[in-house]
Formats: structure tokens, C-alpha cells, sequence
């Protein structure tokens, strides 16, 4: 059994078959998914689908990169209020992305500066995005040494030096459908990391892995992405699995 740490299984790409994606994920092996919120236009959708499967889905809260604007302590207000109201598993997603539209990078920093404050109040991990940006997200997580404050640097598709310096700070790698990619070079860092510094993820529906890139990603994927693993670090599925697993469950605590 493995666990799907990051996916969107609350957006419109699933909603009308969303138990088809469930039962077909379970029938590959994958026991947990996790969902990283995205804003505030989604979070309905999110705690719907954490409510319809409570065993199986579970709600992070926080504020995607790609949506931090002009209203940005809006909708961080509106994250702060629901922390107060229940309990999540994560803040999440957040970080930096400085690939689509870098028009708002200082509020992007300021937005990831809040949200590691919340992480660190609620005692909560952090999930960051870091696209075209993953330097920069290290150097303000490095900030926080300090402190307890933990989490996955999600979809990771950096070098080895920078891997290194994510260990370094205490937090995962999250590897998804990247690592099959011919030249994404995810394969060639991942050779010289351990099993135990690592979290499996889909970040479906984006992101699908080899043999099926091009099509809308899906969590019954994550059994090719371990696959893949397997084969990189010469050991086998099951390994892979329970140590992945293991990972996600100590940095999760459910």
C-alpha cells in the first residue's frame, strides 16, 4: 500500500466520476491521499470530498502561488479563519512559482513568509510549490533553520545540490511523474538520495507519468511512479512503498 501525498482529486477534472478514480487508485495499492488546497474559489469542493471520504482524503489549507494577487491577505484571511475552525493535516500548497507570471513576486514572498507563520503556529507541516523557483524557496525556508518547522518541497525537479540542501533543512522531496520524464535529470539525483528522504506524490490531474504524459493524471499512477523509483534505486516496489510510506505517515501523523 502506498500513499498519494499530492493530489487534486476536488477539481472539476474528477467530480463527475470521482469514486471511479478512488476505487481504481485503491485497486493499484494506494491507501491515502492527501489534498493540498489552492484557494479560496476551490475550498468547498476540497472539504466536500474530504467529508464524502474521511478515511481516505485528507484536507490541507493555504494559498497556491499561482493565485497569490492583489487580494492576497484576503484570502490568507480567509485560510487563517478555517485554521481556527478545524483541523488540518498541512499548510498547504504555497511557496513560489515564478514560471507563469511574475507579477506579483513580492507578494508571492510575503504570502509564503505568512503561511510558514501559520505552519509554525498551528505546528503544522508546509507543502511548497516552487516552479522555476526552487533556489529562491530554499533560501527563505533556510531562514527558519531554527526552528521546527518541516514539510515537502513538492513536485521536485531540482539538482542534486539543491537536494541536498532541502535534506539539509529537515524536509522531503516529493517525487511524482517528473522522475519518468527522459530529460527532467530527476532520475539521475535521485540515484544518490536516500529512500527515507522521500514522499511519493501524483499531483493529479496534472503531471501524469510515462507511459501516459499528455493525459489527465490520475492517483492509480502513483504505482508507475514507484515503479520507476524502484528501478532508479535497484530495489524493489515494496521497499519503495513502505519506506515512502512510512515518510508521509511521520510527517502527516494520519
Amino acid at each position: 500500500m502506498i500513499i498519494d501525498t499530492h493530489c487534486h482529486l476536488y477539481l472539476p477534472e474528477f467530480s463527475n466520476e470521482i469514486d471511479l478514480y478512488i476505487n481504481r487508485a485503491e485497486e493499484n495499492g494506494i491507501k491515502k491521499f492527501y489534498l493540498p488546497a489552492i484557494n479560496s474559489e476551490t475550498t468547498q469542493a476540497l472539504l466536500s470530498l474530504e467529508e464524502k471520504h474521511p478515511d481516505i482524503c485528507v484536507a490541507m489549507m493555504g494559498l497556491h502561488p499561482c493565485y497569490v494577487k492583489s487580494d492576497y491577505a484576503d484570502e490568507l484571511k480567509k485560510v487563517e479563519d478555517l485554521l481556527n475552525q478545524r483541523k488540518f493535516v498541512a499548510i498547504g500548497e504555497c511557496g513560489l512559482d515564478f514560471y507563469w507570471d511574475k507579477t506579483f513576486i513580492q507578494e508571492q514572498y510575503l504570502a509564503l513568509e505568512q503561511q510558514i507563520n501559520l505552519a509554525l503556529q498551528y505546528n503544522l507541516p508546509i507543502i511548497l510549490h516552487t516552479r522555476n523557483a526552487t533556489q529562491e524557496t530554499i533560501d527563505v525556508i533556510k531562514k527558519y533553520k531554527s526552528s521546527n518547522l518541516k514539510g515537502i518541497f513538492h513536485c521536485f525537479g531540482g539538482t542534486l545540490e539543491e537536494a541536498k540542501q532541502i535534506i539539509g533543512l529537515g524536509f522531503y522531496l516529493g517525487i511524482g511523474g517528473v522522475v519518468t520524464y527522459k530529460n527532467a535529470g530527476v532520475d539521475l539525483v535521485l540515484k544518490d538520495i536516500d529512500l527515507d528522504n522521500i514522499v511519493l506524490e501524483t499531483d493529479a490531474p496534472y503531471l501524469s507519468p510515462v507511459p501516459n504524459r499528455g493525459k489527465t493524471n490520475e492517483p492509480a499512477n502513483l504505482k508507475i511512479i514507484a515503479e520507476k523509483i524502484a528501478s532508479i534505486k535497484n530495489t524493489t516496489y515494496d521497499l519503495v512503498a513502505e519506506i515512502t510510506s512510512r515518510n508521509a505517515e511521520r510527517l502527516f501523523g494520519k
